[in-house]
This record gives structure tokens, C-alpha cells and sequence, in this order.
């Protein structure tokens, strides 16, 4: 425990000490912004940007198409400044900020973030960053605004794949919140955190999309329905106005399907469906109702026709509101579902970001997966099912993870999950748990809350099949943690109370040295007292260049109270113990590595994309062998022999499970083993 944790008078580390001037790590970083493409999304987030307060070159190919862009701009802030949105003087500022060039040079030469919203053709979008990549300064973010295609392609066009993500704005900018923030395959996490705080300080909303998947989000959940939608009328199973009936009054979405596809363009729709068709497959074969839509030029209501004949609508597309169909509303709702599910078992993203990107982007009232979860998952499947048993379409393949949910009568939102801890996060993903210790506010520092919701987030990760790793976090760059709530501590100054708190956090802080599961503690700012004492009980530290350790509390004239004075000794050796415990000084996280405390040190903004990569890797290991490893390690510590003897049968227990048999005919076969557990 530590009582020197006190965030009002503690120094603190200089966060930015080893980032190079030179390098966009933190939206802090950014003041000029190169938006290339003045159409409708470009000159939208230019707008978006200059009213933000930063200043924007809107770049495009002819001196036309700028300055077409710029008057929309103009335009559009003149419209916000009657409306009372902004300040005349707010409008005439953000202007000033645009400036409309043509010249690439000009536009990218002194960005710290490009944002490319040039046409959706892969070959046009690479044919721009190599020439961007030409002038831009090394130190700038590039970011794409593409609704669907490959971040990882595009980023392997340009020398910096790494500080190159997806950001794709929702039309139109100005005024749709959402902003998924896509990770290609070689994103750093530094980068992601910066463009999302970058898209909070426009104003938006940022959805994080962890895998690289056509559609990433939304496109990957409405373009299916409005393709599901043509096909029940290309079949005449339902005509337009029950279709769009069943979707606005059934569903509760804000338009019909058709009406949408009108909206959106259905060229630009089947473009996206196109694409989704080559790189994932049969289950997106677009309908052909929309490829004679597109052939003859009814692309919706920028051509004045498409679903409907805007020549001779007024005052909007009326749907009617008594053309309802329970049976077009499951399966359009087992179709979304299906979607859901396919995102959430390849970690695209979770049940809780899609519907808040659903919602956000495409003005669904409750997000398909709290829909669906509604609708039953099994009456779902039962729909997908029955219509694959009718037509065998790929698209009606039901995706085994929603089999497996609705097998066992389980939701995609678990409302048994666990409770909402009141000082941790827990998220889950790719078989890691991690913990991360909320209260930055206080450096991170541990009172009896924490405990007891270290406890319980522990047993529920324990509980957990599909968690292999625990990751141990604090929250932000200050603090792993702080060590002890000081505070807490001194309002008690009862032995009687401080014995039990001292034995409580020794029992919690235990369960993760004790814990089967491998723990892995990432370490960025001050760990201190009680902190470094709950690092001691990781199996694995990695840690920031800029990280601080050391138990101060013989400063206090305490000691340390939650397992420091044993499992320090075992880890750093019975001197090294004594001399961090009695001079209560503070240590480097070099010189903790060189001391065996520490199991790496890196770069201060890679400290978080190594230790989960580290946790992933533990992830992919055999989860028994794993397990008894940990125990007979714990069992020998103070019992070599006991230890000895607890090895030889557990490596007897172990050499019979099925995962010794896949690890034995991965090895033979050349390959790399998928253990189960078993």
C-alpha cells in the first residue's frame, strides 16, 4: 500500500518526455488539417473542421471543383449562422480558416492529418496517397474517408501504414455524429486514439472498428437489408410499399428500405454490395433488381427516379403506414441479426458498438442487436433457416455463432453479464480480459471499492470460456496506479480496521497470482505502493519508457501492507527487495528491468499495442498446460520439492488432454496448433 499516491501534490511524469516533436501522437498535436476532395463529404468535413478551430486546405483537382466547394461551404455556414447554430462572426471565422487550393504541394506540405475523401474506386485512392505521400510531412496522420474499402490495401500504398487509418464521416458531416474509426492491420493504437480524440474534438461521436471488414459497420449491416428488401420484390414476395411499410411502421427505422436506396443512390449502394460480393462471398450476391435500377439510370433521387418518380412526388415519398408484415419484419430482422453476428465473432466490433453506430449513422431508434434480441435469436434462426431449406441462398446461412446464442437461449446484450463495476472497465476480446482500473482522476489509486471490484471483474473473467488472458491496465498515461487511497486509509487510523484491509487486498491482489489464467500487467506512469504491489502478482509486466516504481511507504513511516514485503523478494531477490522497501526511493523502468521486475520496456506510446499483443499471443497457448504451469510454479516457491513432485503429475495430467494431442500433430504437420482447452 501506498500512501504517496496523492494526486493534488504528487510530480508528475512528463507525458510527452521521449515523443518526438516531429510525430502527430496526440490530437494536441494537430492544428492544420488537408482535406482532399471538395464534394459533398469533403467540403462537409472541411466545414466540420474549420469550425473546430482548425485550419483546412480543401484540396481537389481543378480550380472549378474547389471553388464549387468552397461556396458550399460558405453557403452551408451562412445557412448555420441563420438558423442561430453559430455566431455570424463564429461562421466568417471558420471561413477564414478554409483556404481552396488546387496545388497538392500547397495542400498536404505542412498537414499534421490528411483526410482523402476522393471517389470510392480503390485504384483512384491509391493513385492519390502516392502522390501524397511524396509531399507529406513524416510527421502526418493519413486517414480515409472510404465507406467500405480495404484500410490495410490502402494503407500498404503509402510509407507510413502504421499512422494510417479509416475515418469515415457520415453524410452530411455537419450534421451526422458518428465517425467510425477503422483499424487496418497495422494501425497503431497510439494512431487510433488520436483520430478518435480528433473526431470527439469535431464534435462527433467515434465508433471504433478493430478488424479491416468490408462495410465495417453500418455499410456491413444496411446495405444486406436494402439488399434483402430487393430480392423479397424481385421474387414477388412482397411489393415496394410493403417492404417499406413493414421497415418504418414494423422495424421503427426512420425510412422504408427503397425509400433509403433512393436516398442514398442505389449505384452507390450495389457499388458497395459489389465489393462485400467479391471479398466476402455469395452471401452478398447483389439482387438484380438493383443492377436494372443502375442500367437504366434510376439511381434514386438525384436522377429524379429510382424506387420511386421524384418527378412526381410531393413534399417526399408517402409510405403507407397499414401494409405491416410480421413475416417481412423477421426476415428482414434475421438478416441484420445475421450481420451482427458475423461482426461480433471476427471482433469487428461489439453488440454495444454496432448498435450505437446503428443508431448514430442510420437513425435506428434501438440498435438490430437490441432488436433482434428482442425478436427471440431463436425465432431468427428459424427464419434464416426455413428460407435456406426454401431457396439455399448463402445470405439466409445462419452464422454459427448466432446458432450457438440462440442454442442456448442467450442474448447478444447478456443482462446477466455481471454488474457495472463501479471503478474498473472489463472488455473482452480475441480471448483477453482486460481490467483497467478507472479513476485517473486519482492516479489510479486502490481503495476498498476497487478491491472488491477487482474481485468480482476476476471471478467473472475466471467464469468467462472464451477469456485465456487477463490484461492489467489504469487508465490513462499518469498511472498504472498510485498505490493505496491514502486518504481512505488515514480517515480510519483504527489497527483493527487496517488489519483487515491489509488481509483483504493480500486475498484479492493473491487471486491473480493464483489465478489459472496468465496475467499480464501493463505498466504506463507511476507505480507505486499498493500499485507495484498488484503488478508483483502479474505473471508478465511490460512497461512505458516514462513508467515510475518504487514502495514509499517507509516515507510515511508505514510499510507495505498488500504482499510487497514476500513477492517482491521472489521476484527481484531478498536484496533488491530490501533496498526498493527501505530507501523508498523511485525507480526507472530500465533499472526495474535490469532488476527482473520488469519484462519490457518500450516506447511510451507502443507500451499498450505490445501487451496486447503479448495477451494475445498467451491467448493462443494451451489454457491447461498454462494453468498448472502457474500452480506448480506458486507450489515450489518456498517448497522446491513439493513443487517437484506437484510437476511430475501435472506433466503426466497434461500429456493425456486434447490439447497435448494438437500441440504433437500441429509440430508434425508444420502448422500452428489451435488448443481448445481440452
Amino acid at each position: 500500500m501506498d500512501g504517496d499516491a496523492d494526486s493534488d501534490t504528487d510530480p508528475v511524469p512528463d507525458a510527452a518526455v521521449d515523443t518526438p516533436v516531429d510525430e502527430v501522437s496526440s490530437v494536441d498535436d494537430i492544428s492544420t488539417v488537408a482535406v482532399l476532395g471538395a464534394g459533398n463529404m469533403g467540403h462537409g468535413i472541411a466545414e466540420v473542421a474549420a469550425l473546430a478551430g482548425f485550419e483546412v486546405f480543401l484540396r481537389d483537382i481543378d480550380e472549378d471543383l474547389v471553388r464549387a466547394g468552397y461556396e458550399q461551404v460558405e453557403w452551408s455556414l451562412g445557412k448555420l449562422a441563420e438558423k442561430d447554430h453559430v455566431s455570424g462572426e463564429e461562421a466568417d471565422a471558420a471561413l477564414d480558416r478554409i483556404t481552396p487550393v488546387v496545388d497538392l504541394v500547397t495542400a498536404v506540405g505542412d498537414a499534421d492529418v490528411v483526410v482523402e475523401v476522393v471517389p470510392e474506386k480503390m485504384e483512384v485512392k491509391k493513385d492519390v496517397y502516392a502522390a501524397v505521400e511524396e509531399h507529406a510531412p513524416d510527421r502526418a496522420l493519413f486517414v480515409t474517408n472510404t465507406s467500405s474499402l480495404s484500410i490495410t490495401e490502402l494503407a500498404r500504398e503509402t510509407d507510413r501504414p502504421g499512422r494510417f487509418c479509416g475515418m469515415h464521416f457520415f453524410n452530411p458531416p455537419v450534421r451526422m455524429r458518428l465517425v467510425e474509426v477503422i483499424a487496418g492491420a497495422e494501425s497503431t493504437e497510439a494512431t487510433l486514439s488520436t483520430v478518435e480524440a480528433f473526431a470527439e474534438r469535431l464534435g462527433k461521436t467515434p465508433v471504433r472498428v478493430h478488424e479491416d471488414s468490408p462495410g465495417f459497420v453500418v455499410n456491413r449491416v444496411l446495405v444486406p437489408l436494402l439488399n434483402e428488401a430487393a430480392w423479397v420484390v424481385h421474387e414477388d414476395e412482397a411489393t415496394v410499399a410493403e417492404v417499406d411499410s413493414t421497415t418504418k411502421y414494423g422495424l421503427g427505422l426512420p425510412m422504408g428500405s427503397f425509400e433509403l436506396a433512393d436516398q442514398v443512390g442505389i449505384d452507390v449502394a450495389l457499388h458497395v454490395l459489389e465489393y462485400m460480393h467479391d471479398r466476402l462471398g455469395d452471401a452478398y450476391e447483389p439482387c438484380p433488381l438493383l443492377e436494372r435500377k443502375v442500367r437504366a439510370g434510376d439511381l434514386g433521387t438525384k436522377s429524379g427516379a429510382g424506387f420511386y418518380d421524384y418527378d412526381h412526388e410531393q413534399g417526399g415519398v408517402e409510405v403507407p403506414t397499414d401494409q405491416v408484415r410480421t413475416d417481412l419484419r423477421e426476415r428482414l430482422l434475421a438478416v441484420m441479426a445475421n450481420e451482427v453476428a458475423a461482426l461480433v465473432s471476427n471482433d469487428v466490433a461489439d453488440a454495444e458498438a454496432i448498435d450505437r453506430a446503428m443508431q448514430l449513422g442510420a437513425g435506428f431508434p434501438d440498435g438490430p442487436a437490441a432488436m433482434a434480441d428482442d425478436a427471440g435469436l431463436d425465432t431468427l434462426v428459424e427464419r434464416l433457416d426455413d428460407r435456406h431449406a426454401e431457396t439455399g441462398a448463402a445470405r439466409y446461412e445462419a452464422v454459427e455463432s448466432l446458432r450457438t446464442l440462440a442454442g442456448r437461449g442467450e442474448r447478444f446484450h447478456d443482462e446477466t453479464a455481471g454488474p457495472d463495476y463501479e471503478t474498473l472497465r472489463v472488455e473482452r476480446r480475441k480471448g483477453v480480459g482486460r481490467l483497467v482500473i478507472d479513476r485517473p482522476h486519482r492516479l489510479n489509486t486502490i481503495s476498498a471499492n476497487v478491491l472488491a471490484d477487482l474481485d468480482n471483474a476476476l471471478t467473472a473473467l475466471e467464469e468467462d470460456e472464451g477469456t485465456r488472458v487477463v490484461l492489467l491496465a489504469g487508465a490513462g498515461d499518469r498511472a498504472f496506479s498510485a498505490g493505496t487511497d491514502i486518504q481512505q486509509v488515514a480517515a480510519e487510523r483504527d489497527p483493527r480496521s487496517t488489519v483487515d484491509l491489509s488481509r483483504e487486498g493480500q486475498r484479492v491482489f493473491g487471486r491473480f497470482e493464483s489465478s489459472p489464467l496468465p496475467v499480464v500487467a501493463v505498466v504506463d506512469g507511476f507505480c507505486l505502493g499498493g500499485g507495484l504491489e498488484l503488478a508483483a502478482c502479474a505473471d508478465l509486466r511490460v512497461a512505458s519508457r516514462r513508467s515510475t516504481f518504487g514502495l514509499p511507504e517507509h516515507n510515511l513511516g508505514i510499510m507495505p501492507g498488500w504482499g510487497g514485503t514476500q513477492r517482491l523478494r521472489h521476484i527481484v531477490g531478498e536484496g533488491r527487495a530490501k533496498e526498493i522497501i527501505f530507501t523508498a526511493e523511485r525507480y526507472d523502468a530500465e533499472t526495474m528491468a535490469d532488476y527482473g521486475f520488469v519484462n519490457e520496456v518500450v516506447a511510451n506510446d507502443a507500451v499498450d499495442e505490445r501487451a496486447r499483443d503479448l495477451a494475445r499471443s498467451l491467448a493462443a497457448g494451451p489454457p491447461v498446460a498454462q494453468a498448472y504451469t502457474k500452480r506448480v510454479m506458486l507450489r515450489g516457491r518456498d517448497d522446491t520439492d513439493a513443487g517437484l513432485e506437484l510437476e511430475a503429475q501435472a506433466f503426466g495430467h497434461v500429456f493425456g488432454t486434447d490439447d497435448a494431442s494438437e500441440g504433437l500433430a500441429a509440430f508434425d504437420s508444420d502448422r500452428d496448433p489451435e488448443f481448445t482447452g481440452e
